[in-house]
């Protein structure tokens, strides 16, 4: 796995695959910080806003739907994911 992009762009939902993907690997800075702002209790407007580069005043539906489904799979980044960082990374 190369070093992943600190800050890249998202796009409108995150992978639902059950293996680790090449945009989980160039994203995992993104999950990281998603997490860390949940911790926080962040809103998740300011989220969408400063992490995934998302207007939610203009495009409400679209920042949290991508919010909520980077936000899962960062979850399951910590519960399965990582797994898949131990075996080589991303199959695809």
């Amino acid at each position: 796995m190369q070093t992943p992009p600190l800050d890249p762009n998202v796009a409108d939902v995150a992978p639902t695959d059950p293996a680790l993907t090449v945009y989980d690997e160039q994203h995992v800075v993104t999950y990281m910080r998603l997490l860390a702002a949940e911790s926080e209790g962040a809103d998740w407007r300011e989220v969408a806003r400063v992490v995934l580069h998302l207007d939610p005043d203009s495009e409400p539906v679209r920042a949290r739907n991508a919010f909520e489904s980077h936000l899962a799979r960062a979850k399951w980044m910590t519960e399965h994911g990582y797994r898949h960082f131990l075996r080589g990374g991303a199959t695809k």
